[in-house]
């Protein structure tokens, strides 16, 4: 989805990264991800971020990452994920790519569902993970 110029301007507009901020497990991706990969998009938890001015609705950010590019494109899930290694140095951009050939982006996307929808079973996650907590 590209975002109207009524919505964004572009040329003032840095990719960003939006994550769910009341999980913990997602927290600590976003560790990894600062520590290990060097992208200047700009990763902010949605509950800080102007949603409104992304594009962006609370029940999108609830259910999955997202990505916004600096052209205003909206990424979600393992598209996401994909886009964020695309912007990364070294070889995080091979992987963002091969995460976006089709036959792979149906395998990272069900993956990626899966870890979402168990999110609060995994290393460092809690019971605020759920996302049915959420709805």
């Amino acid at each position: 989805m590209v975002l109207t110029d009524k919505q964004i301007n572009p040329a003032n507009l840095e990719s960003v990264l939006v994550w769910d901020g009341d999980c913990s497990f997602c927290s600590r991706c976003v560790n990894f991800i600062q520590k290990r990969i060097s992208t200047l998009a700009k990763i902010i938890s949605h509950q800080k971020a102007d949603l409104e001015s992304l594009g962006l609705t609370t029940e999108q950010c609830n259910q999955a990452l997202q990505w916004v590019s600096s052209q205003g494109q909206i990424r979600s899930g393992s598209r996401a994920v994909a886009a964020l290694l695309r912007s990364g140095g070294g070889a995080w951009p091979v992987l963002g790519v091969l995460m976006d050939l089709p036959i792979i982006r149906c395998v990272s996307s069900g993956i990626y569902k899966v870890i979402a929808k168990n999110r609060q079973h995994l290393p460092g996650g809690t019971a605020a993970c759920a996302i049915d907590k959420h709805e």
